[in-house]
């Protein structure tokens, strides 16, 4: 039986796009159309695997009103979810794109969840049966406070019975460096972050062996925009593979299809980690040449 991959949202996005034939700033703007959606990495990477049809549940914090809009979303999507309910808004967000301007994404303020959602969403994973995997993935807001404590419990636990997986940054990527890790899939920038000031300009190549050495975790992937991704484990030298060239249309959510299909690929169809991004890389060009989250046609991949 294949096992259910769980995505952890911990900064919910209600998001609003607004398309434009030409957009300025300091001027009144007319869209031609808007749509809406939701956002925060984990649900992106559920979006992604709902459409492999692949077994995956979004677990996200969601409150007030934005939060009610986004659970409803989530359910007319089909995409399989759990929320914990938090007095916390869930924050909001627009994105405007169109015309010369690049496409450009205004974000509301963060808000941590409040210590029962916390709790009710450590409850939840200690609930559910061994085997599973677990992805950790985007910003938590109020990672290192005291109310936090019960999901860090509970995710330390999760890594005796089930995998573990990152795509995160800051304060919930340090504590997940300690603990035995699957996968850590991190952007360029994010990773230079971890290392010293003084080496961030050497490559990734020669500094990919310390991330190693410096964590519990099999395997790392580091991505660079369009650029050539690195992967290095525990068994393998560091290594770039080269994603398809397209024309790029909005490069929003293709790092979450890249991460959705690594985690496909490697727990559902038992590929090994090499195996499995080379399969990914094709899906996040092709939602890099789409103006959409994971709404590409999967029957026309770029070669």
């Amino acid at each position: 039986m294949l096992p259910t991959l769980y995505t952890l949202t911990g900064n919910l996005l209600w998001e609003r796009t607004l398309e434009f034939s030409a957009w300025s700033p300091g001027k009144t703007q007319r869209a031609k159309s808007e749509s809406v959606q939701v956002g925060g990495k984990g649900i992106n990477v559920s979006r992604m695997l709902t459409r492999l049809g692949a077994p995956t549940t979004a677990l996200c914090f969601a409150g007030g009103s934005a939060g009610a809009d986004c659970v409803s979303w989530l359910t007319t999507k089909d995409i399989a979810h759990h929320a914990f309910p938090s007095t916390a808004a869930t924050r909001s967000g627009t994105v405007v794109r169109g015309g010369a301007q690049p496409e450009t994404t205004f974000l509301g303020p963060d808000a941590a969840p409040d210590a029962a959602a916390w709790a009710a969403c450590a409850d939840y994973l200690d609930s559910l049966p061994d085997g599973q995997v677990l992805a950790l993935c985007g910003s938590f807001p109020g990672w290192v406070a005291p109310a936090a404590e019960p999901l860090r419990s509970a995710l330390a636990r999760w890594t005796a019975r089930g995998s573990l997986t990152a795509d995160t940054y800051g304060p919930p990527l340090d504590w997940a460096l300690q603990r035995p890790l699957a996968l850590v899939k991190i952007n360029r920038d994010e990773f230079d972050t971890l290392s010293p000031e003084t080496e961030r300009n050497q490559s990734v190549s020669s500094r990919l062996p310390a991330a190693l050495a410096r964590s519990r975790t099999e395997a790392w992937i580091v991505t660079d925009g369009c650029d050539p991704v690195w992967y290095a484990d525990r068994s393998n030298p560091a290594r770039q593979f080269f994603p398809p060239q397209v024309p790029l249309v909005s490069p929003t959510g293709s790092g979450d299809v890249l991460f959705a299909c690594l985690l496909h690929a490697h727990f559902q169809r038992q590929l090994p980690w090499p195996e499995a991004l080379a399969f990914a890389l094709p899906f996040a060009a092709a939602n890099a040449a789409s103006p959409g989250i994971a709404e590409f046609d999967l029957n026309n991949l770029p070669a």
